[in-house]
Protein backbone atom coordinates (compact mmCIF):
# COMPACT_ATOMS: atom_id res chain seq x y z
CA UNK A 1 0.00 0.00 0.00
CA UNK A 2 1.24 3.95 -0.96
CA UNK A 3 0.14 6.85 0.56
CA UNK A 4 -1.53 7.93 -2.81
CA UNK A 5 -4.16 4.70 -1.66
CA UNK A 6 -5.23 6.52 0.90
CA UNK A 7 -8.73 7.71 0.80
CA UNK A 8 -9.51 10.83 -0.24
CA UNK A 9 -8.06 13.80 2.36
CA UNK A 10 -9.99 17.15 3.58
CA UNK A 11 -8.24 19.98 1.57
CA UNK A 12 -9.48 22.80 2.72
CA UNK A 13 -11.52 25.10 4.79
CA UNK A 14 -12.29 24.00 8.75
CA UNK A 15 -12.13 20.23 7.57
CA UNK A 16 -8.89 20.37 6.78
CA UNK A 17 -8.03 22.54 9.58
CA UNK A 18 -9.57 20.37 12.21
CA UNK A 19 -7.97 16.95 10.70
CA UNK A 20 -4.06 18.61 10.56
CA UNK A 21 -5.04 19.59 14.81
CA UNK A 22 -6.59 15.88 15.38
CA UNK A 23 -3.54 13.93 13.08
CA UNK A 24 -0.90 16.13 15.41
CA UNK A 25 -2.66 14.96 18.71
CA UNK A 26 -2.75 11.83 17.69
CA UNK A 27 0.64 11.88 17.48
CA UNK A 28 1.17 13.02 20.59
CA UNK A 29 -0.30 9.12 21.68
CA UNK A 30 3.39 8.11 20.79
CA UNK A 31 5.16 10.29 23.81
CA UNK A 32 5.67 8.98 27.08
CA UNK A 33 3.35 7.92 29.13
CA UNK A 34 1.50 5.99 26.16
CA UNK A 35 4.03 4.90 23.97
CA UNK A 36 2.04 4.21 21.04
CA UNK A 37 4.75 4.64 18.49
CA UNK A 38 3.29 2.22 16.26
CA UNK A 39 0.59 5.41 15.35
CA UNK A 40 3.59 7.46 13.84
CA UNK A 41 3.56 5.91 10.67
CA UNK A 42 0.05 6.73 9.97
CA UNK A 43 -0.09 10.08 11.31
CA UNK A 44 3.38 10.67 9.93
CA UNK A 45 2.28 9.31 6.71
CA UNK A 46 -0.90 11.28 6.61
CA UNK A 47 1.03 14.65 7.71
CA UNK A 48 3.73 14.10 4.50
CA UNK A 49 0.67 13.71 2.17
CA UNK A 50 -1.26 16.88 3.21
CA UNK A 51 1.77 18.91 3.06
CA UNK A 52 2.34 17.62 -0.73
CA UNK A 53 -1.21 17.70 -1.63
CA UNK A 54 -1.03 21.54 -0.17
CA UNK A 55 -2.02 23.95 -3.16
CA UNK A 56 0.68 26.37 -2.19
CA UNK A 57 3.62 26.79 -0.09
CA UNK A 58 1.76 29.07 2.49
CA UNK A 59 -0.91 26.40 2.59
CA UNK A 60 1.56 23.43 3.38
CA UNK A 61 2.92 25.95 5.70
CA UNK A 62 -0.32 26.43 7.29
CA UNK A 63 -0.81 22.50 8.17
CA UNK A 64 2.46 21.80 9.31
CA UNK A 65 1.59 24.75 11.86
CA UNK A 66 -1.74 23.11 12.80
CA UNK A 67 -0.17 19.86 13.13
CA UNK A 68 2.25 21.27 15.44
CA UNK A 69 -0.06 22.68 17.44
CA UNK A 70 -2.38 19.54 17.98
CA UNK A 71 0.85 17.89 18.64
CA UNK A 72 2.60 19.88 21.48
CA UNK A 73 -1.08 20.77 22.88
CA UNK A 74 -1.89 17.03 23.57
CA UNK A 75 1.72 16.47 24.69
CA UNK A 76 1.95 19.65 26.80
CA UNK A 77 -1.85 19.27 28.66
CA UNK A 78 -0.29 19.32 31.61
CA UNK A 79 1.23 22.76 31.96
CA UNK A 80 -2.03 23.74 32.86
CA UNK A 81 -1.86 22.05 36.53
CA UNK A 82 1.00 24.51 37.53
CA UNK A 83 -1.41 27.62 36.37
CA UNK A 84 -3.92 25.73 38.60
CA UNK A 85 -1.95 25.30 41.79
CA UNK A 86 -2.16 29.43 41.97
CA UNK A 87 -5.56 29.77 40.17
CA UNK A 88 -6.93 32.82 42.15
CA UNK A 89 -4.42 35.10 40.75
CA UNK A 90 -4.14 34.03 37.36
CA UNK A 91 -7.32 32.36 36.84
CA UNK A 92 -7.82 34.07 33.31
CA UNK A 93 -4.58 32.19 32.06
CA UNK A 94 -5.45 29.07 32.26
CA UNK A 95 -7.73 28.54 28.68
CA UNK A 96 -4.23 30.43 27.11
CA UNK A 97 -1.53 28.36 28.95
CA UNK A 98 -0.58 25.37 26.94
CA UNK A 99 -2.04 27.04 23.46
CA UNK A 100 0.33 30.03 24.38
CA UNK A 101 3.46 27.58 24.70
CA UNK A 102 2.30 25.74 21.53
CA UNK A 103 1.64 28.42 19.45
CA UNK A 104 5.22 29.59 20.25
CA UNK A 105 7.11 25.97 18.97
CA UNK A 106 4.45 24.92 16.59
CA UNK A 107 6.28 26.68 13.25
CA UNK A 108 8.89 24.77 13.40
CA UNK A 109 5.98 21.59 12.05
CA UNK A 110 5.91 24.03 9.20
CA UNK A 111 9.34 23.91 7.88
CA UNK A 112 9.63 20.15 6.75
CA UNK A 113 6.17 20.77 5.46
CA UNK A 114 7.16 23.11 3.15
CA UNK A 115 11.15 22.01 2.39
CA UNK A 116 9.78 18.60 1.34
CA UNK A 117 7.57 20.20 -1.88
CA UNK A 118 10.88 21.43 -3.52
CA UNK A 119 11.90 18.45 -4.24
CA UNK A 120 10.49 15.27 -6.73
CA UNK A 121 8.20 12.73 -4.59
CA UNK A 122 9.59 9.85 -3.20
CA UNK A 123 13.01 8.82 -1.31
CA UNK A 124 14.33 12.61 -2.31
CA UNK A 125 11.34 14.51 -0.59
CA UNK A 126 11.42 11.57 2.25
CA UNK A 127 14.29 12.59 3.24
CA UNK A 128 14.16 16.22 2.95
CA UNK A 129 11.24 15.62 5.16
CA UNK A 130 13.01 13.83 7.92
CA UNK A 131 16.44 15.94 8.33
CA UNK A 132 14.27 18.97 8.40
CA UNK A 133 11.90 17.79 10.66
CA UNK A 134 14.77 16.54 13.56
CA UNK A 135 16.91 20.45 12.15
CA UNK A 136 14.29 22.21 13.44
CA UNK A 137 13.18 20.13 16.05
CA UNK A 138 16.57 20.71 17.48
CA UNK A 139 16.47 24.22 17.35
CA UNK A 140 13.98 23.96 19.89
CA UNK A 141 17.53 24.63 22.36
CA UNK A 142 17.28 28.49 21.04
CA UNK A 143 14.03 28.86 22.12
CA UNK A 144 14.54 31.52 24.97
CA UNK A 145 16.64 29.56 27.09
CA UNK A 146 15.47 26.62 25.05
CA UNK A 147 12.08 23.97 25.00
CA UNK A 148 12.92 21.21 23.79
CA UNK A 149 10.76 18.96 25.32
CA UNK A 150 9.57 15.91 24.12
CA UNK A 151 11.55 14.62 21.40
CA UNK A 152 9.75 11.96 19.03
CA UNK A 153 12.72 9.56 19.73
CA UNK A 154 11.80 9.66 23.49
CA UNK A 155 9.00 7.31 21.71
CA UNK A 156 11.25 4.55 22.05
CA UNK A 157 11.36 4.62 26.04
CA UNK A 158 9.39 1.47 26.85
CA UNK A 159 9.07 0.23 30.05
CA UNK A 160 11.02 -2.68 30.73
CA UNK A 161 13.25 -4.66 28.49
CA UNK A 162 11.94 -3.95 25.22
CA UNK A 163 12.51 0.05 26.10
CA UNK A 164 15.83 -0.66 27.28
CA UNK A 165 16.94 -2.52 23.75
CA UNK A 166 15.25 0.05 21.57
CA UNK A 167 17.14 3.42 23.33
CA UNK A 168 20.64 1.86 23.06
CA UNK A 169 22.04 3.23 19.59
CA UNK A 170 21.20 6.77 21.80
CA UNK A 171 24.43 6.06 23.07
CA UNK A 172 25.68 6.90 19.13
CA UNK A 173 23.18 8.97 17.85
CA UNK A 174 21.40 10.92 21.01
CA UNK A 175 17.43 11.53 21.44
CA UNK A 176 17.52 13.43 18.04
CA UNK A 177 18.85 10.68 15.62
CA UNK A 178 16.32 8.53 17.31
CA UNK A 179 13.62 10.99 16.32
CA UNK A 180 15.37 11.02 12.91
CA UNK A 181 14.92 7.35 12.34
CA UNK A 182 11.47 6.98 13.75
CA UNK A 183 10.72 10.02 11.22
CA UNK A 184 12.46 8.17 8.21
CA UNK A 185 11.05 4.67 8.96
CA UNK A 186 7.42 5.92 9.39
CA UNK A 187 7.67 7.34 5.72
CA UNK A 188 9.45 4.95 4.35
CA UNK A 189 6.96 1.91 5.17
CA UNK A 190 4.66 3.81 2.76
CA UNK A 191 7.14 3.27 -0.78
CA UNK A 192 6.22 -0.02 -0.97
CA UNK A 193 6.56 -3.89 -0.30
CA UNK A 194 10.57 -3.60 -0.69
CA UNK A 195 10.88 -0.73 1.50
CA UNK A 196 8.73 -1.94 4.42
CA UNK A 197 11.04 -5.37 4.52
CA UNK A 198 13.91 -3.30 4.54
CA UNK A 199 12.63 -1.40 7.33
CA UNK A 200 11.13 -4.13 9.10
CA UNK A 201 15.33 -5.87 8.51
CA UNK A 202 16.63 -2.78 9.94
CA UNK A 203 14.41 -2.83 12.86
CA UNK A 204 15.03 -6.30 14.10
CA UNK A 205 19.29 -5.63 13.78
CA UNK A 206 18.38 -2.36 15.96
CA UNK A 207 16.62 -4.58 18.40
CA UNK A 208 19.16 -7.07 18.76
CA UNK A 209 22.21 -4.57 19.11
CA UNK A 210 20.26 -2.55 21.67
CA UNK A 211 19.73 -5.84 23.37
CA UNK A 212 23.55 -6.72 23.36
CA UNK A 213 24.75 -3.71 24.44
CA UNK A 214 21.98 -3.45 27.32
CA UNK A 215 23.30 -6.94 28.80
CA UNK A 216 27.26 -6.10 28.19
CA UNK A 217 27.63 -3.60 30.83
CA UNK A 218 31.25 -2.64 31.16
CA UNK A 219 32.13 -0.31 34.43
CA UNK A 220 34.79 1.31 34.66
CA UNK A 221 37.40 0.37 37.41
CA UNK A 222 38.28 2.22 40.08
CA UNK A 223 35.35 4.11 40.42
CA UNK A 224 33.56 3.37 44.05
CA UNK A 225 30.27 4.72 44.00
CA UNK A 226 27.69 6.31 46.93
CA UNK A 227 25.11 4.64 47.86
CA UNK A 228 22.28 7.17 47.96
CA UNK A 229 18.82 7.73 50.38
CA UNK A 230 16.22 9.35 47.86
CA UNK A 231 14.04 11.15 50.68
CA UNK A 232 10.64 12.21 48.44
CA UNK A 233 8.26 13.98 51.24
CA UNK A 234 5.25 14.85 49.18
CA UNK A 235 4.27 17.61 49.85
CA UNK A 236 2.02 19.30 47.70
CA UNK A 237 2.63 22.76 45.37
CA UNK A 238 0.01 24.88 47.57
CA UNK A 239 1.87 23.93 50.46
CA UNK A 240 5.00 24.71 49.08
CA UNK A 241 4.07 27.87 47.65
CA UNK A 242 1.55 29.00 50.93
CA UNK A 243 4.92 27.77 53.15
CA UNK A 244 1.78 26.35 55.05
CA UNK A 245 2.58 23.92 57.79
CA UNK A 246 6.67 24.61 57.01
CA UNK A 247 7.84 23.35 59.94
CA UNK A 248 6.09 20.36 59.93
CA UNK A 249 7.27 19.50 56.59
CA UNK A 250 10.29 19.96 57.74
CA UNK A 251 10.59 17.38 60.54
CA UNK A 252 8.98 14.97 58.14
CA UNK A 253 11.81 15.45 56.01
CA UNK A 254 13.85 14.69 59.31
CA UNK A 255 12.48 11.80 60.41
CA UNK A 256 12.00 10.10 56.83
CA UNK A 257 16.22 10.93 56.62
CA UNK A 258 17.05 9.45 59.57
CA UNK A 259 14.98 6.45 58.61
CA UNK A 260 16.93 5.85 55.52
CA UNK A 261 20.75 6.44 56.93
CA UNK A 262 19.52 3.99 59.22
CA UNK A 263 18.44 1.56 56.38
CA UNK A 264 21.17 2.48 54.60
CA UNK A 265 24.39 2.00 57.17
CA UNK A 266 22.60 -1.76 57.51
CA UNK A 267 22.27 -2.13 53.80
CA UNK A 268 25.27 -1.07 52.74
CA UNK A 269 28.06 -1.56 54.97
CA UNK A 270 31.63 -0.20 54.10
CA UNK A 271 30.02 2.25 50.72
CA UNK A 272 29.72 5.70 51.46
CA UNK A 273 26.41 7.46 51.89
CA UNK A 274 24.68 10.40 50.74
CA UNK A 275 21.10 11.23 51.10
CA UNK A 276 19.48 13.35 48.51
CA UNK A 277 16.35 15.90 49.17
CA UNK A 278 14.58 17.44 46.30
CA UNK A 279 13.81 20.45 44.96
CA UNK A 280 11.93 23.01 47.57
CA UNK A 281 12.41 20.38 49.82
CA UNK A 282 13.78 22.96 52.66
CA UNK A 283 11.14 25.74 52.83
CA UNK A 284 13.15 28.82 54.02
CA UNK A 285 17.01 29.84 52.76
CA UNK A 286 19.31 26.92 53.71
CA UNK A 287 22.32 28.77 53.07
CA UNK A 288 21.49 31.31 55.69
CA UNK A 289 20.04 29.03 58.16
CA UNK A 290 22.85 27.24 60.57
CA UNK A 291 20.59 25.64 63.25
CA UNK A 292 18.81 23.63 60.18
CA UNK A 293 21.68 23.21 58.92
CA UNK A 294 22.62 21.22 62.08
CA UNK A 295 19.65 19.62 62.50
CA UNK A 296 19.99 18.37 59.05
CA UNK A 297 23.42 16.68 59.87
CA UNK A 298 21.89 15.35 62.94
CA UNK A 299 19.20 13.42 60.85
CA UNK A 300 21.60 12.14 58.93
CA UNK A 301 24.21 11.28 61.28
CA UNK A 302 26.91 12.65 59.82
CA UNK A 303 26.14 11.57 56.22
CA UNK A 304 26.27 14.17 53.68
CA UNK A 305 22.76 15.57 52.41
CA UNK A 306 22.13 17.36 49.21
CA UNK A 307 19.33 19.20 50.04
CA UNK A 308 16.87 22.01 47.03
CA UNK A 309 16.34 25.44 48.44
CA UNK A 310 16.21 29.03 47.29
CA UNK A 311 18.87 31.62 47.72
CA UNK A 312 19.25 34.87 47.63
CA UNK A 313 20.20 36.57 44.29
CA UNK A 314 19.83 40.36 45.45
CA UNK A 315 16.83 43.06 44.39
CA UNK A 316 14.49 40.36 45.36
CA UNK A 317 15.59 38.21 43.44
CA UNK A 318 16.86 34.55 43.82
CA UNK A 319 18.56 31.29 42.71
CA UNK A 320 17.19 27.63 42.66
CA UNK A 321 20.05 25.80 44.15
CA UNK A 322 21.69 22.44 45.25
CA UNK A 323 23.19 22.60 48.54
CA UNK A 324 26.20 19.67 49.47
CA UNK A 325 26.15 19.66 53.44
CA UNK A 326 29.06 17.80 55.27
CA UNK A 327 29.06 16.06 58.04
CA UNK A 328 28.72 18.54 60.31
CA UNK A 329 26.04 20.51 58.58
CA UNK A 330 28.84 22.72 57.00
CA UNK A 331 28.15 24.00 53.37
CA UNK A 332 30.58 21.94 50.83
CA UNK A 333 29.14 22.72 47.63
CA UNK A 334 26.55 24.91 45.93
CA UNK A 335 25.07 24.41 42.37
CA UNK A 336 22.73 27.54 41.43
CA UNK A 337 20.26 26.23 38.29
CA UNK A 338 21.81 27.92 34.91
CA UNK A 339 18.55 26.65 32.10
CA UNK A 340 15.39 28.51 33.55
CA UNK A 341 12.24 27.27 32.33
CA UNK A 342 10.63 30.28 30.13
CA UNK A 343 7.49 31.64 31.54
CA UNK A 344 7.88 29.73 35.04
CA UNK A 345 10.98 30.98 36.23
CA UNK A 346 11.61 34.52 33.84
CA UNK A 347 9.80 36.41 31.98
CA UNK A 348 10.67 36.29 28.06
CA UNK A 349 10.43 39.82 26.77
CA UNK A 350 7.79 39.18 24.48
CA UNK A 351 5.45 39.72 27.84
CA UNK A 352 4.93 43.53 28.44
CA UNK A 353 3.33 43.23 31.67
CA UNK A 354 5.19 41.55 34.71
CA UNK A 355 3.38 38.05 35.30
CA UNK A 356 5.91 36.19 36.99
CA UNK A 357 5.83 37.23 41.29
CA UNK A 358 9.59 36.76 41.77
CA UNK A 359 12.54 36.64 39.17
CA UNK A 360 14.92 33.94 39.19
CA UNK A 361 18.53 34.33 38.55
CA UNK A 362 20.45 32.01 36.30
CA UNK A 363 23.58 30.41 37.46
CA UNK A 364 26.93 30.24 35.78
CA UNK A 365 26.45 27.11 34.52
CA UNK A 366 27.34 23.09 34.67
CA UNK A 367 29.63 22.11 36.98
CA UNK A 368 31.51 18.67 38.51
CA UNK A 369 31.66 18.03 42.06
CA UNK A 370 34.32 16.35 43.61
CA UNK A 371 33.43 15.73 47.25
CA UNK A 372 34.52 13.14 50.04
CA UNK A 373 32.20 10.28 49.96
CA UNK A 374 29.77 11.89 47.64
CA UNK A 375 32.56 11.47 44.50
CA UNK A 376 32.50 12.53 41.50
CA UNK A 377 28.95 13.87 40.89
CA UNK A 378 27.33 16.51 38.18
CA UNK A 379 24.41 18.35 39.73
CA UNK A 380 21.33 19.91 37.93
CA UNK A 381 18.37 21.17 38.89
CA UNK A 382 14.71 19.82 37.24
CA UNK A 383 14.38 21.25 33.64
CA UNK A 384 18.12 21.38 32.96
CA UNK A 385 18.28 17.40 32.20
CA UNK A 386 16.18 17.73 29.38
CA UNK A 387 18.79 19.34 27.04
CA UNK A 388 20.69 16.41 25.03
CA UNK A 389 24.57 17.30 25.38
CA UNK A 390 24.22 19.59 27.59
CA UNK A 391 24.32 18.20 30.91
CA UNK A 392 27.98 17.43 31.44
CA UNK A 393 30.28 20.43 32.39
CA UNK A 394 33.04 20.37 29.72
CA UNK A 395 36.18 18.31 30.24
CA UNK A 396 35.25 17.67 33.89
CA UNK A 397 32.92 14.35 33.82
CA UNK A 398 31.22 12.81 36.82
CA UNK A 399 30.81 9.47 37.54
CA UNK A 400 27.15 9.86 37.96
CA UNK A 401 24.15 12.82 37.41
CA UNK A 402 21.94 13.96 39.91
CA UNK A 403 18.82 15.91 38.71
CA UNK A 404 16.36 17.54 41.58
CA UNK A 405 12.74 18.10 40.67
CA UNK A 406 9.19 19.65 42.08
CA UNK A 407 6.88 17.78 39.26
CA UNK A 408 4.14 18.79 42.34
CA UNK A 409 3.51 21.97 39.89
CA UNK A 410 2.06 19.39 37.19
CA UNK A 411 0.02 16.82 39.36
CA UNK A 412 -0.46 13.32 38.76
CA UNK A 413 -0.46 13.78 34.58
CA UNK A 414 1.93 13.02 32.09
CA UNK A 415 4.30 15.50 33.15
CA UNK A 416 6.15 14.02 35.57
CA UNK A 417 6.69 10.93 33.15
CA UNK A 418 7.94 12.96 30.31
CA UNK A 419 10.58 14.62 32.82
CA UNK A 420 11.33 11.16 34.24
CA UNK A 421 12.17 9.84 30.43
CA UNK A 422 14.74 12.50 29.95
CA UNK A 423 16.78 11.43 32.38
CA UNK A 424 16.67 7.72 31.16
CA UNK A 425 17.99 9.01 28.15
CA UNK A 426 20.61 11.16 29.06
CA UNK A 427 22.07 8.15 30.88
CA UNK A 428 22.16 6.46 27.67
CA UNK A 429 23.52 9.17 25.72
CA UNK A 430 26.63 9.66 28.28
CA UNK A 431 27.14 6.40 29.65
CA UNK A 432 26.26 7.76 33.15
CA UNK A 433 24.38 6.59 35.94
CA UNK A 434 21.38 8.92 36.71
CA UNK A 435 19.52 9.52 39.89
CA UNK A 436 16.18 11.53 39.54
CA UNK A 437 14.38 12.83 42.62
CA UNK A 438 11.70 14.46 42.80
CA UNK A 439 9.08 15.83 45.66
CA UNK A 440 5.69 13.94 45.05
CA UNK A 441 7.09 11.93 41.96
CA UNK A 442 8.34 9.80 40.22
CA UNK A 443 12.07 9.40 41.76
CA UNK A 444 14.05 6.73 39.94
CA UNK A 445 18.12 5.73 39.81
CA UNK A 446 19.13 4.62 36.03
CA UNK A 447 22.24 2.72 35.76
CA UNK A 448 24.70 3.87 32.60
CA UNK A 449 22.61 1.96 29.83
CA UNK A 450 19.45 4.17 31.31
CA UNK A 451 18.39 0.09 32.78
CA UNK A 452 15.91 1.22 35.85
CA UNK A 453 17.28 0.11 39.26
CA UNK A 454 14.82 1.51 41.78
CA UNK A 455 11.81 3.72 41.35
CA UNK A 456 9.15 5.79 43.69
CA UNK A 457 5.61 5.83 43.08
CA UNK A 458 3.89 9.34 42.09
CA UNK A 459 2.09 10.99 45.08
CA UNK A 460 3.34 9.07 48.19
CA UNK A 461 5.89 9.76 50.79
CA UNK A 462 8.45 7.38 50.70
CA UNK A 463 12.52 6.47 51.01
CA UNK A 464 14.63 4.90 49.17
CA UNK A 465 18.14 3.24 49.12
CA UNK A 466 20.01 2.40 46.09
CA UNK A 467 23.83 1.39 45.66
CA UNK A 468 24.73 3.49 42.73
CA UNK A 469 26.49 0.81 39.63
CA UNK A 470 29.46 2.79 38.15
CA UNK A 471 30.05 4.85 34.93
CA UNK A 472 30.89 3.60 31.45
CA UNK A 473 33.77 4.50 29.05
CA UNK A 474 32.35 7.75 27.74
CA UNK A 475 30.46 7.37 24.79
CA UNK A 476 30.25 8.33 21.26
CA UNK A 477 27.92 10.68 21.91
CA UNK A 478 29.17 11.89 25.06
CA UNK A 479 32.44 13.07 23.10
CA UNK A 480 31.15 14.42 20.02
CA UNK A 481 27.17 15.35 21.23
CA UNK A 482 24.73 16.56 18.78
CA UNK A 483 26.96 16.97 15.82
CA UNK A 484 25.98 12.95 15.00
CA UNK A 485 22.23 13.87 14.31
CA UNK A 486 23.07 17.11 13.10
CA UNK A 487 25.22 16.31 10.33
CA UNK A 488 23.27 12.58 9.46
CA UNK A 489 20.05 14.99 9.20
CA UNK A 490 21.40 17.68 7.20
CA UNK A 491 23.07 14.31 4.53
CA UNK A 492 19.54 13.34 4.48
CA UNK A 493 18.79 17.24 3.34
CA UNK A 494 21.62 17.49 0.78
CA UNK A 495 20.83 14.23 -0.72
CA UNK A 496 17.34 14.99 -1.58
CA UNK A 497 18.34 18.50 -3.15
CA UNK A 498 21.14 17.06 -5.08
CA UNK A 499 18.78 14.11 -6.30
CA UNK A 500 17.05 16.92 -7.92
CA UNK A 501 20.48 18.12 -9.78
CA UNK A 502 21.33 14.74 -10.86
CA UNK A 503 17.97 14.17 -12.15
CA UNK A 504 17.99 17.33 -14.29
CA UNK A 505 21.28 17.08 -15.58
Amino acid sequence: MKLRALPPLPQSGWCCAGFMLLLGACGALALPPLFLFPVLPFVLGLFYKMALRAPTLKHAAWRGFLFGMGFHIAGLYWLTNAILTRVDDFWWVVPFATPAVALLIAPLMAIPAVLCRFVPVGWASIAVFSGSWTLADMARVFYFSGFPWNPLGSALELPGHWGDWLIQPASILGVDGLTLVLVLASLAVWQGRWARCVVLGCAVLWCAWGAWRAQSYSPLAGHKMPTIVIVQGNVTESDVLGRRSALEQFEAYLQLTAQGVQQAKETAKGQPLAVVWPESAFPGLLDEDELARRDISLAAGGVPVLVGTDRRAGQGRWYNSLIALGAEGQIEAVYDKSRLVPFGEYQPWIIPFQLLPAEVVPGPGLQTWDLPQIGRVGPMVCYEVIFSGSVVAPGKRPDWLLTISNDAWYGNSAGPRQHLATGRLRAVEEGLPVVFVNNRGVSAVYDAHGREVRRTSWGQEQVVVVSLPPPEQQTIFGKVGRLVPFFLSLILIVFGFFYVYGKRK
